[in-house]
């Protein structure tokens, strides 16, 4: 098989990733902050190594305020549930993952928060950030407090201009948050220097962790109501959770494993560098938007954003049809709608969604050739299989 599904989930993982989860479940695996022998010493001495470096990559000189999440939903979750108050106004875009539509959709149904979606997307061109920060301020009000974006979308490669928009927010008091599922290990992100209050980002993408990994970034002094409570590890004798940042939002028993592992991808990608892998990326998609515009039949959504994700259609054909096809000739991408109605509905898609490609570093130029020739045979049978 043929993987072009890494916006969904990076594979195959870095073997150094597989390596450091095993040692861990072997050697050095007990229950971090749940004792004061060796082993659970040893767990809590690796979870603050990964804080460390995961500041360090982000841009923050505060690795107490990185917070372990399964994924990106839950830090954006956290980060939304958290900060928002009764009455307030949020900002989110037109590219929007339902891991922001949905919490805001749900707060604002309840009479908690009112919302509007201001503009990034132009179907012909790339969007100016001038452009981006004019649709904003058309939609801030005097009790706006949040806005939220995509770094980068799930299904196309725009990407949004975060240092503006993060000086746009501190000059209006507003809080920044965002969404980095398809940035973080893509795009450069430096929170202080964008100016950005909560950083929500996956561990299993571009980061090359495994699953069940993820983290919130949150600015200095700034503290959230609780998601979840439960053991912290320490006041176990009060009835709330503790003020401190990590512990205040990480009850009960870290993965340990899994935060070993992710510290060993995000260490793959400095090694490798965000520059090269982003340049790989946007070589192989390039080549192939070329050749499949070069075909009868054949929708490029946003052909002149150009990065690590790659979205089309073939006339006539549904995309899970389509998807179904590729993975019988060993090609692994991805079909519908991708959790981001907003998105599509901004793209313009059909009613049946449509097929996204995303590769990595560990695909080719003969596997984008290959995928182009299978897309090419199945545009010949024309849905008649």
């Amino acid at each position: 098989m043929i993987y072009l599904d890494n916006a969904a989930t990076s594979f195959p993982k870095p073997r150094r990733v597989c390596e450091e989860q095993m040692r861990c479940m072997q050697y050095y695996c007990g229950n971090p902050g749940r004792g004061s022998h060796a082993l659970s010493m040893a767990a809590a001495e690796k979870i603050y190594e990964c804080r460390e470096e995961a500041a360090s990559f982000f841009g923050s000189s505060h690795p107490e305020n990185v917070i372990f999440t399964l994924n990106t939903t839950m830090s954006l979750n956290l980060a939304i549930k958290g900060l928002l108050h009764h009455g307030d106004h949020v900002l989110i875009s037109d590219m929007e993952h339902n891991a922001v539509w949905r919490p805001i959709e749900l707060l604002s149904q309840r009479g908690i928060i009112t919302y509007d979606v201001f503009s990034t997307y132009d179907p012909t061109r790339q969007r100016s950030a001038a452009e981006i920060c004019g649709s904003i301020l058309e939609k801030v009000r005097a009790n706006t407090r949040m806005l939220i974006c995509a770094h980068a979308s799930n299904i196309c490669s725009a990407a949004l201009p975060l240092a503006e928009i993060g000086a746009l927010c501190r000059k209006k008091g507003i809080l920044f948050v965002v969404d980095a599922a398809q940035s973080a290990g893509h795009l450069p992100i430096d929170v202080e220097g964008m100016q950005i209050d909560a950083l929500c980002v996956p561990g299993h993408k571009g980061l090359l962790g495994p699953q069940g990994t993820g983290m919130l970034l949150l600015a200095d002094g700034l503290r959230a109501q609780t998601l979840i409570e439960g053991g912290s590890g320490y006041h176990s004798l009060d009835a709330a959770m503790p003020q401190d940042s990590p512990e205040r939002y990480e009850a009960g028993t870290l993965p340990t494993p899994a935060i070993a592992g992710l510290l060993e991808g995000i260490r793959e990608v400095r090694r490798r560098s965000i520059g090269a892998i982003f340049k790989h990326e946007q070589a192989l998609n390039s080549r192939l938007t070329s050749r499949l515009a070069a075909m009868d039949g054949i929708t490029i959504y946003a052909p002149h954003h150009v990065g690590s994700v790659l979205l089309f259609n073939l006339e006539g054909i549904p995309s899970e049809r389509v998807a179904e096809e590729l993975n019988a000739r060993g090609f692994c991408v991805r079909a519908g709608f991708h959790c981001a109605a907003l998105a599509h509905k901004t793209l313009g898609t059909p009613p049946t969604g449509a097929i996204r490609l995303s590769p990595s570093l560990s695909n080719t130029v003969e596997h984008v050739d290959a995928f182009a020739e299978a897309v090419a045979q199945i545009q010949i049978c024309g849905g008649t299989f």
